[in-house]
């Protein structure tokens, strides 16, 4: 997988998409998350705060190492929330 060649572990991942069933959580992201622009998830500032307002929703304590392991991620997949192929190939990333 993708999000494992930037160190984000598998473990992780899993722990957060457990989290995401609930659906309270799942629409305090959602909230989080609506109104993000391709030009946000390019913007280190913008997707450090987003990452860090995530993890307090999520109650998912992160490193600084962490941390920046998910931002590059989130950078390097050049995201276009609004662009279903970008969406479907996430998903698809996340099963």
């Amino acid at each position: 997988m993708s999000y494992q060649k930037y160190g984000i572990r598998p473990q992780l991942v899993e722990r957060v998409k457990f989290k995401l069933k609930n659906p309270v959580v799942k629409d305090r992201i959602r909230l989080l998350l609506g109104n993000v622009t391709k030009y946000d998830l390019q913007d280190r500032v913008k997707v450090r705060k987003l990452v860090k307002s995530a993890t307090s929703i999520l109650q998912e304590p992160m490193t600084d190492i962490q941390e920046e392991q998910i931002i590059d991620f989130v950078l390097a997949q050049k995201i276009d929330p609004n662009n279903t192929f970008h969406l479907l190939k996430l998903w698809g990333m996340f099963r």
